[in-house]
């Protein structure tokens, strides 16, 4: 199973990485964040005193660029999930593939595997920039770590999302909107949390970029890091019983 599993995924990973829409999406994510790791950097040198409210320069560095960050996988992820099983089904190829001898759960882990790969390149692509900085000041290394963790808990929250949506609709263009206002919904409980509203206690919980927010701060709480995992596998759950009833 395993290694059947890996071989859907490799696949997939070749798929992504062989086009053109992946590499755009790379490059755009680098120059703009690049750009706000140099605003950052330049508005420390004009202001020494924004320091004020953190611990030092890696923080004030990593907190905007990783704060910055969910709103990029918010406009991109949608983007990366879109063609995962929709573009399967408009060509096609979804039917050789849902009557391949291999169970659905391993096609729809062995695709977010293959995602995955491609969101370790958004995680390291923002990470290597405020890692950059050891060579000049001391990183609050767990800190790093801590935000690092909760980027790529997200990024597997949004695949996971935009993946279950890919299995609903056989137009990639559908699937890209309905993802991005999945995610919206999601992010805007966020707001609501802090609002004098009925149950905002229970927005809080569910918000997924208040859980981020804690691990963006070095807050490393086991329970940001089940609510993430119980969501993503909540959503790769569901597109399993989706790809279930059209197999059957």
């Amino acid at each position: 199973m395993i290694a059947t599993t890996l071989s859907i995924a490799g696949n997939e990973a070749r798929r992504i990485f062989t086009s053109p829409l992946a590499w755009t999406v790379l490059g755009v994510v680098a120059a703009i964040s690049g750009y706000i790791f140099v605003m950052l950097l330049l508005s420390l040198q004009a202001d020494p005193m924004a320091l004020s409210d953190y611990m030092g320069v890696s923080d004030y560095i990593s907190a905007g660029v990783f704060g910055f960050a969910t709103l990029l996988f918010l406009l991109v992820m949608p983007l990366m999930t879109m063609r995962l099983f929709a573009e399967e089904r408009k060509t096609g190829t979804i039917t050789l593939l849902l009557s391949a001898p291999v169970s659905t759960t391993q096609i729809v882990l062995g695709k977010f595997l293959g995602l995955t790969v491609f969101m370790l390149g958004l995680v390291l692509i923002l990470m290597l920039m405020p890692a950059s900085l050891a060579f000049s000041t001391d990183l609050d290394y767990g800190r790093l770590a801590a935000g690092v963790l909760g980027m790529l808990l997200m990024l597997l929250a949004f695949g996971a999302a935009g993946l279950f949506v890919s299995t609903l609709t056989r137009e990639p263009t559908i699937a890209a909107v309905t993802g991005f206002g999945l995610l919206l919904m999601l992010w805007l409980l966020d707001v609501l949390a802090y609002q004098d509203v009925p149950l905002a206690q229970v927005f809080r919980h569910l918000s997924l970029i208040g859980h981020y927010d804690n691990l963006r701060r070095g807050i490393f709480d086991t329970a940001d890091i089940a609510y993430y995992l119980l969501f993503t596998g909540t959503f790769l759950w569901a597109a399993v019983q989706r790809l279930d009833i059209e197999r059957s």
